[in-house]
């Protein structure tokens, strides 16, 4: 009888991880979408019940022997991948105690169930008590692999989202950003200025935009038979590969706002959808990094689908539902979903404005976690911070404000900056994809999106967390990170 190499043990012990993981994803899902108010204490203690017994099967002393067993063993290049992504989970799991992954599964479960009617109601005294909870343990998991990993308590939780991100350097970035892209917004608003725009005319009802969402999501190569759209508060991507669950929110009297939603929320689908099945279960076969999983999205909402060539291939399905009006014109619709105008919610912002929202949460996250500002603090650098890049105030603006946002109610520190980094390396890699397909934009004009999906799945979607962020997308472009595409997209679209 062969013997069980220690590679072979860890591959089912992640597997039973996995199935676990599954379960959690399920009932985040069903949480945020179908459960009714009165389920959610013990829905919390459930998830909580989940997230401990994965703790303690990841940090058992014997993951850590057979991780240091199989590192010895002849692995081929894919296994070898699996164990260093084996070894980082497991690295990242036993710096904490398993009565703290407990506790801020806890609190961030009765942080985000209370965030729903809070922001509606513009109650800041009343959500901020439940987000000092949630800081306070953030920042003790911040403290704890800060000093494991030798950095800042913010990077520690950056590099959970982002491995091998700093600080240091989203600072290079953004500033680079912060020179040139107050100076291009101020340019479009002018520009567009001296346009007149017809605004879609509703109501919308709320039946028909699904329908049309759903349109979008077929043209768009979604796999109906493995996921679903629903509608929650805040607009999310859920579930595993084999059942994907995207949601939206709908608003009767706003068109574009749901169905520009769902195809970014696609764009996170179809790369959930196109990981590799034959690593499944393992850590290998997810997703790389937060910041590529926006990447997709953003490629999808963003670089394809407020592109001319796309919205003019999705405008007949949109007179069809919605019939003819003057803003569904050809010229009005294609300027309409490429209208510049600064706004209070990040999720409706266009792209050029879109990075002030991130820069800012990026540097009220880190500063809070870093202990250098606390929860009271917010709401006056929110509103000083929306001043100086967008001349908007939010001075007891709460609801549309710092209260916007599911990602703090329950810890994820350190996300935000993935959604400009996304925007940045779609850029670049839409810029590959135009040079590797000549055709391109005469096929998207015509609804064919095959040889760009194609290209996708051969240079992001197959290879899930095989290769790090950099040799990902130097693979895939022929250089790392390089921010002048991004740029380069906003001039060439907007200017």
């Amino acid at each position: 009888m062969q013997k069980t190499s220690a590679y072979q043990s860890l591959v089912k012990t992640f597997q039973r991880l996995s199935r676990f993981s599954h379960l959690s994803s399920i009932a985040s899902w069903d949480m945020f979408t179908m459960m009714p108010p009165g389920g959610s204490a013990a829905r919390g203690e459930a998830l909580a019940e989940m997230s401990v017994l994965q703790h303690q099967i990841l940090t058992d002393k014997k993951v850590g022997d057979l991780l240091a067993a199989a590192a010895g063993e002849d692995l081929n290049d894919v296994e070898q991948a699996n164990l260093r992504e084996m070894t980082r989970y497991y690295q990242q799991a036993t710096l904490l105690p398993e009565s703290l992954v407990e506790a801020k599964s806890l609190v961030g479960s009765r942080c985000e169930h209370a965030w729903r009617t809070q922001r509606p109601a513009n109650d800041w005294q009343g959500f901020s008590a439940n987000l000092k909870e949630v800081v306070k343990l953030s920042r003790e998991e911040a403290r704890l692999r800060a000093e494991a990993k030798g950095c800042t308590p913010y990077d520690a939780l950056l590099d959970i989202f982002e491995p091998d991100m700093t600080s240091a350097r989203l600072d290079v970035l953004f500033g680079d950003m912060k020179s040139w892209l107050p100076d291009l917004l101020a340019n479009v608003v002018e520009k567009q200025a001296q346009r007149s725009f017809v605004p879609p005319q509703g109501p919308f009802p709320t039946a028909t935009q699904r329908e049309l969402g759903l349109e979008a999501m077929k043209m768009l190569g979604f796999d109906f038979n493995g996921g679903r759209l629903d509608v929650s508060a805040h607009p999310f991507c859920g579930g595993v590969p084999e059942d994907v669950r995207i949601t939206t929110r709908y608003d009767e009297d706003e068109l574009l706002s749901a169905l520009f939603g769902v195809i970014h929320e696609t764009g996170h689908a179809r790369y959930e959808q196109n990981l590799p099945r034959a690593w499944a279960g393992q850590p290998i076969a997810l997703a790389r990094s937060t910041a590529i999983h926006e990447s997709q999205s953003l490629f999808f909402e963003m670089q394809l689908g407020r592109s001319e060539a796309f919205l003019k291939h999705l405008l007949p399905a949109v007179h069809a539902r919605f019939g003819s009006q003057a803003a569904f014109s050809e010229e009005n619709f294609i300027a309409w979903n490429q209208r510049v105008k600064p706004g209070y919610i990040r999720v409706d912002a266009d792209e050029v404005s879109y990075p002030a929202h991130v820069v800012l949460r990026y540097e009220i996250e880190r500063a809070l976690i870093n202990g250098e500002i606390e929860v009271d603090d917010i709401p006056a650098l929110w509103d000083e911070k929306m001043q100086a890049w967008l001349g908007l105030s939010t001075k007891d603006n709460y609801r549309n404000g710092c209260m916007q946002d599911i990602h703090w109610t329950d810890g994820g520190f350190g996300y935000f900056p993935s959604y400009t980094l996304g925007a940045m390396y779609a850029a670049q890699l839409f810029h590959a994809a135009k040079t590797a397909l000549p055709g391109l934009q005469a096929s998207i004009a015509e609804g064919d999106f095959s040889a760009l999906f194609e290209w996708l799945r051969q240079n992001i979607w197959q290879h899930g967390s095989r290769f790090s962020t950099s040799q990902l997308i130097t693979q895939a472009t022929g250089e790392d990170l390089n921010i002048r595409y991004f740029r380069e997209h906003l001039t060439s679209r907007y200017l």
